[in-house]
């Protein structure tokens, strides 16, 4: 795998791609976008910070591009739909720098409160001043936390520790949550009418784009001390500068920008306005934290090249990282399920049902049915299919993909089925794990139970006697050997389907031979791949 490094990242963390036989690296910093666009087709993988846009152009030109890594959080320097409509994976680094923003925002805050900043410059100046620099102290503030996830819960506590109240404002966390930080979760507005200190960390989203607008600002407390150690946007900068010199925000500590460097009049009035602390970025910029970030992303693509499940690919359906040991064997089967399906129907799917029953049902199958929808398309379609892209693909071909869920599964502990609808036809099979080993054990209507082979024959016919004979015939005349075969009937010299697992591939020629010898309705030889890789 080759890899392209293009912003700063910590050398410790890049050790373990160095240390792999199997990965090529290049560390290229500084290079001008056309110089990027030109060379980018040659790698798999693109290493970056906020320093690299990841733009439609780049992602053309990236005709071998499988993985963007974000040594870091923010990935709004990523088009992730279009990535994703590449199937391109995009991995960021979410836990490696948490503590180190938490600690900025802190410091950042405390500078603010006490004027750390303007009273080191005065006496570096060689004043001895200390009137003008009275500050405030945080004990006893209501301090309001917008964003209660892995920084904004450091943050929670931290301010805690300084006997702050602090209130949090979350739509996506538990109040559990809330309790075990022993913080109280309140509404936006709550946080914005009771509090003495506001401060943000949400990801930068359209949903929290200018979140904190001048609406916002004038229902807060006249001179309340706002923070931002997010993301630059997140706080309307124009609405915040008319906030500060109406003198409603007393002070202010902003670490992000809307634009970095940050050059328009509005953010250099920003910048320099005497009320306002600020620092270029440093949230995450520790050395622990770099060092832990390119671990992270490092250790991803290593998953990757290993086929092992990512923990932070921020554009593929996961599971609870808790629960990935007990639910790999379900991948595996569903993925088996769809290839075996998906050659048994002649027609374009029109609709694909994923059912889950059983214990299973309790759980996000989500990343399952992605799993196995991207196994279907990858035989329909001719691009590159895999998780990434799998749904907008199904949705660009007008294909319909359901799940379904029911918690009773009847014989079987857990079961799953997989209905590929098209052109009038129906085709379903439903699996279970039998000691973790994938099994069939129902196709249309028919009882089965057999495990998938790489080679297999599927024939529909009427049962009569000697059919099963002059099948083993036929295969043998052809030196084709028989390893297995599973016979499921509906009632006596009725419609029969038989499934044989054989040792070799039957051809064309064959196959003909034999639906005109059984007088076979339906005759399919089935060839899976990865049934083979399930056995070495």
């Amino acid at each position: 795998m080759k890899i392209i490094v293009t912003d700063e990242v910590a050398a410790e963390g890049l050790a373990l791609l160095q240390q792999d036989p199997r990965v090529t690296m290049d560390v290229k910093l500084g290079l001008k976008k056309e110089e990027l666009l030109a060379i980018i087709g040659e790698y798999e993988v693109i290493i970056t910070r906020s320093g690299t846009t990841v733009d439609k152009a780049l992602l053309d030109a990236g005709k071998r591009l499988k993985m963007v890594a974000r040594a870091g959080v923010g990935i709004d320097n990523v088009d992730l739909d279009y990535a994703s409509s590449k199937g391109v994976i995009v991995v960021n680094a979410p836990f490696g720098n948490t503590n180190s923003a938490a600690e900025h925002t802190m410091a950042l805050l405390l500078a603010v409160c006490r004027n750390v900043t303007v009273a080191n410059g005065s006496l570096k100046s060689g004043e001895w001043k200390r009137a003008p620099f009275t500050g405030v102290e945080l004990k006893g503030k209501v301090a309001g936390v917008i964003g209660l996830g892995k920084v904004g819960g450091r943050v929670a506590t931290r301010l805690k520790a300084f006997e702050c109240e602090v209130l949090a404002c979350d739509p996506y966390i538990a109040v559990k949550r809330g309790h075990d930080l022993g913080v109280k979760l309140v509404s936006h507005d709550e946080i914005y009418k009771n509090c003495d200190i506001i401060t943000v960390h949400t990801p930068l989203t359209d949903e929290t784009k200018g979140m904190i607008d001048a609406r916002e600002l004038a229902m807060m407390k006249d001179g309340v001390i706002v923070m931002n150690v997010a993301r630059g946007g997140i706080i309307d900068e124009p609405s915040l500068l008319a906030a500060l010199e109406s003198g409603k925000v007393a002070l202010a500590g902003v670490d992000v920008w809307s634009k970095e460097p940050p050059n328009t009049e509005t953010l250099k009035a920003l910048i320099g306005h005497p009320k306002v602390t600020v620092t270029p970025h440093l949230g995450a910029n520790t050395h622990e934290a770099q060092i832990n970030v390119a671990v992270d992303v490092s250790k991803e693509i290593l998953n990757y090249l290993d086929e092992k499940p990512l923990e932070n690919a921020v554009n593929i359906p996961r599971f609870d990282m808790a629960l990935m040991d007990q639910m790999r064997p379900f991948l595996n089967l569903v993925n088996v399920m769809a290839e075996f399906d998906i050659q048994l129907l002649d027609s374009h799917p029109e609709k694909i049902t994923f059912s889950y029953a059983g214990n299973i049902a309790h759980y996000d199958c989500s990343p399952l049915t992605v799993c196995g929808l991207a196994a279907l398309l990858s035989r329909v379609v001719d691009q590159e299919v895999n998780m990434v892209n799998a749904s907008l693909i199904a949705e660009q071909k007008g294909i319909v993909v359901e799940e379904a869920k029911s918690t009773s599964a009847d014989a079987f502990s857990n079961l799953i089925t997989l209905m590929v609808e098209g052109d009038g036809k129906r085709r379903t099979i439903a699996g279970t794990l039998f000691e973790g080993t994938p099994r069939i054990v129902r196709l249309r209507d028919y009882a089965m139970d057999f495990a998938p082979d790489e080679h297999m024959l599927l024939l529909n016919y009427v049962d009569r006697p000697g059919i099963i004979g002059k099948i083993g015939t036929l295969l043998g005349r052809h030196d084709i050997n028989i390893g297995s075969m599973n016979l499921g009937r509906r009632e006596k010299k009725g419609e029969a389907m038989v499934i044989l697992s054989l040792d070799s591939a039957v051809s064309p020629e064959v196959l003909a031979e034999i639906k005109q010898a059984t007088d076979a309705s339906f005759i399919k030889a089935v060839h899976m791949p990865v049934a083979k890789c399930e056995k070495r």
